[in-house]
């Protein structure tokens, strides 16, 4: 297969022009009930809508059925079959923000399958203030995603490899996943995985302020130092990124408040804490059995580098199959840098997670 990448001097045309009626064609969107119970059977914690009723709903995901994106016969595209990836992406994203690597994905002979984590885009919240992301369990986070990885993106994969790519608290979420379901998900990909956040203070005094003001009634509100949606892009965060692909992603989400979620709420900056600890014990990461491909980036501004190379590091002595690939001056999102530096990035990831056919990829 011969994959081109998207023209960044013209990518908003390419997208709408090419990519989206493509998309279209293959996509469903689905609801799925959530969890009630960890890994380890015992029940998850009821939750409650600010106005007191009981507050679960239904999860919102995307999927696209590379099936049916084969009968478009797009130049290049693998002919193929090679199983699906459920996709975990990170805070404050949602399931359209992905429609890109989505494409590629589908050229590469992979259906693709987008849960919207709870708080995030059209899945359920607990919370009135539509900037704000907020959990009460991280738990949730990962029953929820290997509820979807089991009921949706198992049956999607046909017999055939199931493979997961997750970004940043994605990658938290699905690092978690692995360790408390070893058999679920037969490769990965996390790219600038949420092993530790990065709250630019020291991670245990964000948790202990962020859990002194939960324990005061502060849960919901914003943690301190966050801020509401803003309508201008602010270009200190995307050092480097590709200027298309970044204001692209903006405008997806000025177009759609469901979208616009922004602010970490003090219980997620806790648990966010937490679910790291949890990631970083030893005798959770030897239980691990799924091959690893993980991305660094050196000019990461949100999660930790030297938690992603303590984590390697014990799955390393523990005899874990691990390979990180560093890219020095990347930001966060490798998917939103120039091609330069995205299509290294994509033909590294298709040809990890298959190996049977050759695969270039065109800058």
């Amino acid at each position: 297969m011969e994959i081109a990448m998207l023209d960044e001097t013209n990518f908003a045309a390419a997208i709408d022009g090419t990519v989206l009626p493509a998309l279209e064609s293959c996509r469903t969107d689905g609801y799925m009930e959530p969890a009630h119970e960890i890994y380890s059977g015992h029940p998850l914690p009821a939750l409650r809508h600010p106005n007191g009723t009981s507050a679960l709903g239904k999860l919102h995901y995307v999927t696209y059925d590379v099936a049916e994106f084969q009968k478009l016969g797009v130049p290049g595209a693998s002919r193929q079959f090679h199983g699906a990836v459920v996709l975990s992406h990170g805070f404050s994203e949602f399931a359209d923000k992905y429609r890109e690597l989505a494409w590629y994905f589908l050229l590469a002979g992979f259906s693709v399958c987008i849960l919207e984590h709870r708080g995030h885009g059209y899945s359920p919240r607990d919370v009135d203030d539509k900037d704000i992301v907020y959990i009460d369990d991280w738990h949730r986070y990962v029953a929820d995603f290997a509820k979807f990885a089991a009921q949706v993106g198992r049956p999607a994969a046909k017999g055939c490899r199931l493979a997961l790519f997750a970004h940043s608290m994605g990658g938290g979420i699905a690092t978690a996943l692995l360790e408390r379901y070893p058999k679920l998900i037969d490769r990965a990909v996390l790219s600038s995985p949420m092993i530790a956040p990065d709250t630019h203070i020291p991670n245990w005094l964000a948790a202990g302020t962020t859990g002194f003001l939960s324990d005061l009634g502060l849960a919901k509100a914003k943690a301190p130092g966050m801020h509401n949606f803003e309508p201008e892009v602010n270009w200190k965060d995307n050092p480097g990124a590709s200027v298309a692909r970044v204001q692209w992603f903006h405008d997806l989400r000025m177009n759609d408040s469901h979208y616009q979620t922004t602010a970490a709420a003090n219980m997620w900056v806790k648990q966010a804490v937490r679910l790291s600890h949890a990631i970083l014990q030893d005798k959770m990461v030897r239980r691990i059995q799924t091959p690893i491909l993980m991305f660094q980036a050196g000019n990461d501004l949100w999660v930790l580098n030297v938690a992603e190379n303590e984590f390697k590091e014990k799955l390393d002595r523990a005899g874990g199959r691990i390979e990180m690939d560093r890219i020095p001056k990347s930001a966060h999102e490798i998917f939103s840098m120039p091609n330069a530096v995205y299509a290294p990035y994509l033909k590294r990831i298709l040809r990890y997670l298959q190996s049977s056919e050759k695969v270039t990829v065109l800058a």
